[in-house]
């Protein structure tokens, strides 16, 4: 019985971590949805938003590639980011995460056949069966036509669009 137990518990922490994931690259269809949105500051100017779910590295790099697609569909080449916020803990991907914590302790005690002391040293080992977490990506652009700014910030639109829909 005692066999069972341990593989159990690792397949249902499993099968909860799996029902939370980002969605497949598209708009956000509902408030608090995953997707992109985009707001217009101005008419080369715009501030893109993804909401999904999980680690903040591939949902970055979604508001990149609606960032490019909207840059081409305006009918610019290239844009820079001049305004990043992410929303999002390192750790948002969730899963089964192992944890490890070592104690020590002692004392002393007296009773009625003398006194003795003690001192031991625990370790134990926990599982985090916690889900995936959500995760948003806000850009601000700057979007502009010709020759792409030797900035670190500056992207061509149409290489982001080629990488990452890969």
């Amino acid at each position: 019985m005692k066999r069972l137990v341990l593989p159990v518990i690792l397949a249902a922490g499993l099968g909860l971590s799996a029902c939370a994931s980002l969605a497949p690259y598209g708009a956000q269809q509902s408030a608090g949805g995953q997707g992109y949105s985009e707001q217009r500051i101005e008419s080369n100017r715009y501030r893109v938003t993804y909401n999904g779910v999980g680690a903040p590295g591939p949902v970055a790099d979604y508001a990149l590639l609606r960032a490019a697609e909207l840059t081409t569909s305006q009918g610019y080449d290239w844009f820079e980011v001049t305004q990043r916020w992410i929303d999002g803990r390192p750790d948002s991907a969730g899963g089964v995460r192992p944890s490890v914590g070592i104690g020590y302790g002692s004392g002393r005690s007296s009773g009625r056949y003398g006194s003795y002391s003690s001192s031991g040293v625990g370790v134990g080992v926990g599982l985090n069966f916690s889900g995936p977490s959500a995760t948003s990506t806000s850009l601000e652009v700057v979007m502009g036509n010709g020759p792409k700014p030797d900035r670190p910030e500056a992207y061509d639109a149409r290489g982001v669009q080629e990488a990452l829909r890969r």
